[in-house]
């Protein structure tokens, strides 16, 4: 399940859109993929996850949790609201600062909720988004041991058998074999080099698991279609869900997120300063990528095909 965070008073628009934006593309100049980390050399990987209710977190907010992760050192991926630590007996050091996320919502104009109904008559909403603070459990004081306790998923003692087993249970055709790694829309199949033919086993699976994220995307599945953009654009775009979707699938199953085309780097900063919402967009569309794929192996686990 995903965190649902409470709501408070709405962002004015375009305002935290572009903010968000902004902060990434500043990011990405600098060198640094948000969702590619230097994770060896920093806290445990994980995905981000909320203290109280074990619930994870989604779409943008993992990358904006992720880098305040490594801006400030933390060695836990576990986050809360001030209210949230107050209830658990608990309270934020003082002088500590949090962190923003967000939570997307629709706001339907008293005009538009006035209008007609019936089909050419349906209320118009407009998407905004609402800004909220969190803060780590290490910015805190007096939590319950058990929220302060290492953590030490079973996922992570075993990733490549954990990625083979998504791969298995995805049900997806694999075709190995030549030298390029890609998803044939048309056939509706993988094909990936042999997995000889990497220089670590890894990245294999870092291969495999970022063209299931284009499968995920196929009409019968998440229907996740970019056609009426054009060109390059419209290739930016998916390849940034790719990436993304990826990356969130490699932390879940304990493997480093690596950046598998970075020669899309300067097409995705051309849509993102063309589209204060594209990046927004692209980590939700990841997220539901990665929560696509993890069924599987949920369903495996249930069935006992896993065994």
């Amino acid at each position: 399940m995903r965190e649902h965070i409470h709501q408070q008073q709405p962002a004015q628009r375009p305002g935290l859109y572009q903010e968000i934006t902004d902060k990434i593309i500043a990011q990405i100049e600098a060198g640094i993929l948000p969702w590619a980390q230097p994770w060896a050399g920093g806290p445990a990987l994980s995905m981000p996850v909320n203290a109280t209710t074990h619930r994870s977190y989604s779409g943008i907010n993992i990358l904006l949790l992720w880098d305040a992760l490594f801006q400030r050192g933390f060695d836990s991926n576990r986050w809360l609201t001030f209210k949230q630590a107050l209830s658990v007996g608990g309270n934020v050091r003082k002088g500590e600062h949090g962190t923003t996320v967000v939570f997307a919502d629709r706001f339907t104009p008293k005009v538009e909720q006035e209008a007609p109904s019936g089909k050419e008559g349906e209320a118009r909403s407009i998407p905004f988004l609402k800004r909220f603070t969190v803060f780590n459990i290490a910015q805190c004081e007096g939590l319950p041991a058990e929220m302060t306790a290492t953590l030490a998923p079973v996922s992570h003692r075993f990733p490549i058998e954990s990625a083979e087993l998504l791969i298995q249970a995805s049900g997806a055709v694999f075709q190995r074999g030549g030298e390029q790694a890609y998803y044939h829309t048309g056939g509706d199949y993988i094909r990936v080099p042999e997995q000889d033919s990497f220089f670590e086993p890894i990245n294999f699976y870092r291969t495999a698991l970022h063209e299931l994220t284009h499968w995920s995307g196929a009409k019968h599945r998440l229907d996740r279609d970019f056609s009426k953009r054009f060109g390059d654009e419209a290739y930016a775009r998916e390849e940034l869900v790719a990436e993304m979707g990826s990356a969130f699938l490699c932390a879940t199953l304990g493997i480093t997120p690596s950046v598998r085309h970075a020669d899309y780097i300067g097409n995705w900063l051309t849509v993102l300063k063309n589209d204060a919402r594209a990046i927004i967009s692209a980590a939700s569309h990841a997220s539901k990528a990665s929560d696509y794929l993890l069924a599987f192996t949920q369903s495996a686990a249930l069935t006992g095909d896993a065994a």
